[in-house]
């Protein structure tokens, strides 16, 4: 197996310290959200179990509960890109975790298994790794984070890996990556997505 430790010698000769990891994902109740269509989501019970790689819609009232619309997120972006109607199972409120970017939580990287497990009272914490550390990537969601020279730029998310790491014609290590839209447009059209190539360690798994 390929290491991509970066003091391997046989490495490209990258200054990791500069490099900003993007900031990890904290499910929040939905009912604190203030908008809830096209958000990323989590839907689950504590104790049993959670599921992610959804969409929600604004919310419905029927009665006296509040549901939110959620949606497989190939189905929502198929029905964004096509302008199409879809059946959205409506999920209790309290029932809805929205997935939101928080810079401030910082990674510990010599956190043990003990201090890492979790409270099933609530979906968990998404820590990013970066996918040089990262054995498989294909399919995932991943982050770009800006290089050392681009100083005004910010993280590009909703992109998805359809390539593992390789070299390019120029030496480099890269991964191919498209957005998330052509992605699932792949899936429902047969159109390749378009796709680019980013330095291995300008990315890290969501």
């Amino acid at each position: 197996m390929t290491s991509f430790d970066p003091q391997h010698d046989d490495l490209p000769d990258w200054d990791l310290d500069a490099i900003r990891p993007p900031g990890a994902i904290e499910p929040v109740p939905a009912s604190s959200a203030p908008e809830l269509r096209g958000r990323r989501v989590i839907v689950g019970l504590p104790g049993l179990g959670w599921r992610s790689d959804l969409r929600a819609d604004e919310t419905v009232v029927q009665g006296s509960r509040t549901y939110v619309p959620v949606l497989p997120e190939q189905e929502w972006y198929r029905a964004e890109a096509e302008q199409t109607e879809v059946f959205a199972p409506l999920v209790p409120l309290e029932r809805v975790w929205v997935e939101t970017v928080n810079s401030s939580i910082a990674i510990d990287p010599n956190a043990d298994l003990v201090s890492r497990l979790v409270s099933l009272d609530r979906p968990p914490i998404q820590w990013p790794t970066p996918v040089r550390e990262a054995h498989r990537v294909l399919g995932r969601r991943v982050v770009k984070v800006p290089s050392p020279d681009e100083k005004t730029a910010v993280d590009r998310r909703d992109l998805r890996a359809v390539t593992e790491p390789h070299t390019t014609a120029d030496g480099d290590i890269c991964v191919r990556v498209s957005s998330e839209l052509d992605w699932y447009r792949w899936v429902w059209s047969g159109q390749p997505p378009k796709t680019r190539a980013i330095p291995v360690h300008l990315l890290w798994v969501e």
